[in-house]
């Protein structure tokens, strides 16, 4: 009867580590058509925050190589709900990037346009101390604008970039060919 109570136990345990370590997040993600405009096809990843499994497991792979770095940050809006996280795992500080004029303190600001606002983003001026190392969190990695604009704000405050990662990357859209010197690490690749 142990016999049997241990080859049960150990094949539970084989089955929840293989589902934990080759989870595919791809079924949680959705495609709305034509949000938030007619020729675009969403990637939405509320399914993955609806799901405590899949959103523990990529908080845990996003957190896997950033032990090392000072500060995790996080860009409006949905990069939070996965920065704030990943930063209270690793007991690391957090950093800001904004929509200009939604942060309270004193900031640098980056011009950028895009279709749903533009006047650019903000982080405090001193959100990111000289040289420090931070490894940037968001949802996803869509065309350059987002990102490279945070990346110009952090290294106008002369922080230092460890990586960039995403949960998932539209790969099509050509964003990480034009990311070429930094370490990029994302999730999901559609």
């Amino acid at each position: 009867m142990d016999f049997l109570v241990s080859l049960c136990a150990k094949k539970i345990l084989q089955l929840l580590f293989l589902t934990w370590c080759c989870m595919n997040l791809e079924k949680f993600i959705r495609d709305v058509p034509n949000f938030p405009n007619d020729w675009v096809l969403y990637k939405d990843i509320t399914p993955i925050l609806g799901n405590s499994e899949a959103f523990a497991y990529a908080v845990d792979k996003l957190s896997e190589e950033l032990e090392g770095v000072d500060k995790i940050v996080w860009i409006d809006a949905r990069g939070f709900l996965f920065a704030s996280v990943i930063a209270y795992k690793l007991e690391k500080p957090l950093a800001i990037i904004r929509k200009a004029w939604k942060l309270p303190f004193e900031c640098i600001n980056e011009p950028f346009a895009l279709a749903r606002w533009e006047s650019g983003m903000d982080l405090h001026v001193d959100a990111i101390k000289d040289w420090e190392s931070v490894a940037v969190i968001d949802d996803v990695l869509a065309t350059w604008g987002t990102i490279g604009t945070s990346i110009k704000l952090i290294e106008k405050l002369w922080g230092r970039i460890d990586s960039l990662n995403f949960v998932v990357e539209l790969g099509f859209l050509g964003a990480r060919e034009r990311l070429g010197e930094y370490k990029v690490n994302s999730l999901v690749r559609c």
